[in-house]
């Protein structure tokens, strides 16, 4: 990407864009997950997922209209090209294990904006909001894929899919690293 002549504010809205884009996919992904698991608490739980997702991409275009702008559309985000190489997952294990990868990817993302200089307390806000949910999150997506494997008598199969989607995830988010991380410098 071509960064020149964007000011701070547009690369601000291009940086939250790719946050907003990342948690609306998340949410469809959660969504997805929902006619999947058919008990009272997964339910629950998911339901309350969801809505975090939806809030966290609220939170994000609040902050970009705040900023006087509009979203922009990313075609070609985190979450579409790990699709592209994760493929449809074929189970319910790898449903879920393909969101904890999500959401871990998610948290450091947040954590490393967190920590960098400079960052305007409204922004700062809005993350610490976000990333209060992520904790939550990740805990009981991952205690229910591993619930589930564990039912089905096939635990290795949890531990497989995560390293499966952990590995793709690396090689993913390091085509999009020094682009995300010449948008931070400004």
């Amino acid at each position: 990407m071509n960064f020149t002549g964007m000011s701070a504010t547009e690369k601000q809205i291009l940086i939250f864009s790719f946050y907003r884009d990342a948690e609306l996919r998340g949410a469809r992904l959660l969504f997805n997950l929902l006619g999947h698991m058919k008990d009272g608490e997964s339910q629950l739980k998911m339901t309350a997922h969801l809505a975090d997702e939806t809030r966290h991409a609220y939170l994000w275009t609040k902050r970009i209209a705040d900023l006087g702008g509009a979203p922009v559309l990313i075609d070609d985000g985190y979450q579409r090209r790990l699709g592209l190489r994760t493929g449809v997952p074929k189970t319910i294990i790898d449903l879920l294990a393909l969101t904890v990868v999500v959401e871990e990817r998610a948290q450091s993302r947040y954590n490393a904006h967190i920590a960098l200089p400079n960052v305007d307390p409204e922004t700062m806000e809005v993350l610490k909001s976000v990333m209060k949910d992520e904790p939550w999150h990740l805990s009981w997506i991952e205690k229910e894929m591993h619930e589930i494997a564990r039912e089905q008598g096939n635990e290795e199969q949890a531990d497989r899919a995560l390293a499966r989607y952990r590995t793709i995830d690396r090689e993913v988010y390091a085509t999009l690293a020094a682009d995300e991380a010449e948008l931070m410098r400004s």
